[in-house]
């Protein structure tokens, strides 16, 4: 791709690392096919292709941004799928990046817009604010017809049930049940250690029962890529920079084998930090975290498993599109749920995006409805007892569009292994849930 920048605009760091990709890109248009925006609206705009010509565009004119061009930017999903599609390997990732935080530091939004994006800065990535957040809206939910879309939207988004805190939400220390094979941090996280305490507490038991010693380090957070995909940059890297931090003194200290991530849109911010911080003091640090982050499917994978029971169950699994374009991890987790004993249903065309996808699900709901309708008659096609996901937003919007359960991958395997059977399971047909719950109990004997 031919290039205009002045000498001026490449004496910018971020100018001239978005300068590689964007010469890098061919402008082929293999990237096209992969857009689930594309695929539903189907102009250019919408696509890889025609983004990374709308960054180009933006940076190489510089000034005020274009609104069009900020609308067609906030309309990607950031899914990746284009980058797993590009013979040249664009790190399309970065460049969207670089756009939105250009947009965020040089763009006027409308004040409903503004307003959205300060409140989910403010509250998601704060465990507290969130659950407060969320006490509030179920109070006013019976007038959220009345209020404004923006308000509607955010009140649709709360859970109608919240589960109580879990006991293990503490910074502690979880000793293993045998003898130590590893010692490994587990991140928090901020969103689902509200809406579903149960996936920690399902992937302390299993990392305990199978000899890894498991730390809840002081002082984490939100790994920062709420805040990082609406282009707030300094919000995402102060997050960042405190876990780093914190991670780091447990390295320091006593050492750890794996930082693991049971959020499959976290891990790949984690995985991502080496690059965030390129050229930082934090640089090293962050290459160290960034090494050190695992899945929990890439941890389970490298244990031996011990599988109490085989459950007979169908499920289907969705393969979200952090793990499989952002962390390259297709396979692995159904491999798991196979050498478990459950029946691997694989839909076609299940590596479409769900349209949670972060924040989008409040900021484009039309395009984030029309996805999750789409994923979930795929996934459900088969008739499945259950459907698993490796990220707590995937798993909520699934669970908006069926009655189907819906769980988290580490919560079957957990269960597989002697912990309980997932909450979400009581959601079954009366028949089907007695048989399970007596496999259940058999387990517990």
């Amino acid at each position: 791709m031919e290039l205009n920048f002045t000498s001026e605009q490449l004496s910018d760091p971020a100018i001239m690392n978005s300068s590689v990709e964007l010469h890098a890109c061919l402008q082929c248009g293999y990237c096209i096919n992969n857009c689930p925006t594309y695929q539903l609206r189907g102009g250019e705009r919408d696509s890889p292709r025609g983004r990374i010509l709308l960054i180009k565009e933006m940076l190489e004119e510089g000034g005020r941004p274009n609104k069009h061009t900020v609308e067609d930017l906030d309309r990607c999903l950031y899914c990746m799928a284009c980058m797993a599609a590009c013979p040249s390997r664009v790190n399309y990732m970065q460049l969207l990046d670089h756009g939105r935080t250009y947009i965020e530091e040089n763009f006027d939004r409308p004040m409903p817009d503004r307003l959205l994006r300060w409140l989910l800065a403010r509250i998601l990535p704060y465990p507290r604010r969130f659950r407060f957040t969320i006490h509030l809206a179920q109070l006013i939910r019976p007038l959220a017809s009345a209020m404004p879309k923006t308000v509607d939207s955010l009140i649709d988004f709360v859970p109608r049930n919240l589960p109580s805190p879990s006991q293990r939400d503490k910074s502690r220390t979880f000793p293993v049940k045998c003898d130590r094979r590893l010692r490994v941090a587990l991140m928090q996280g901020c969103v689902q250690r509200t809406l579903n305490p149960n996936i920690n507490d399902s992937t302390i038991r299993i990392l305990q029962r199978h000899g890894c010693e498991v730390v809840m380090a002081s002082d984490t957070g939100c790994c920062g890529a709420l805040t990082h995909h609406m282009g707030k940059s300094n919000d995402s890297r102060a997050a960042a920079a405190k876990n780093i931090r914190a991670w780091m003194e447990e390295v320091n200290g006593e050492g750890l084998d794996a930082i693991v991530i049971n959020i499959s849109g976290c891990g790949t911010m984690v995985k991502d930090y080496h690059r965030i911080f390129q050229g930082d003091e934090k640089a090293q640090d962050a290459i160290t975290v960034s090494r050190l982050a695992k899945d929990i499917s890439e941890v389970l994978s490298s244990l031996d498993l011990e599988f109490k029971e085989k459950i007979d169950l169908s499920v289907a699994y969705h393969s979200t599109c952090s793990l499989q374009y952002g962390q390259r991890i297709r396979f692995v987790p159904k491999k798991l749920l196979r050498a478990a004993g459950f029946s691997v249903l694989e839909p076609r065309d299940s590596s479409t995006c769900c349209g949670f996808a972060g924040t989008y699900k409040l900021t484009q709901p039309d395009l984030s409805g029309q996805l999750m309708k789409r994923k979930v008659e795929t996934l459900t096609k088969g008739n499945p007892d259950v459907i698993a996901a490796g990220n707590i937003g995937c798993m909520m919007q699934i669970a908006s569009g069926t009655e189907i359960p819906v769980v988290h991958t580490v919560e079957l395997l957990d269960w597989a292994t002697g912990g309980p059977m997932p909450d979400a399971i009581t959601g079954l047909p009366g028949e089907r849930r007695g048989d399970l719950a007596l496999v259940d109990s058999q387990q517990s004997g």
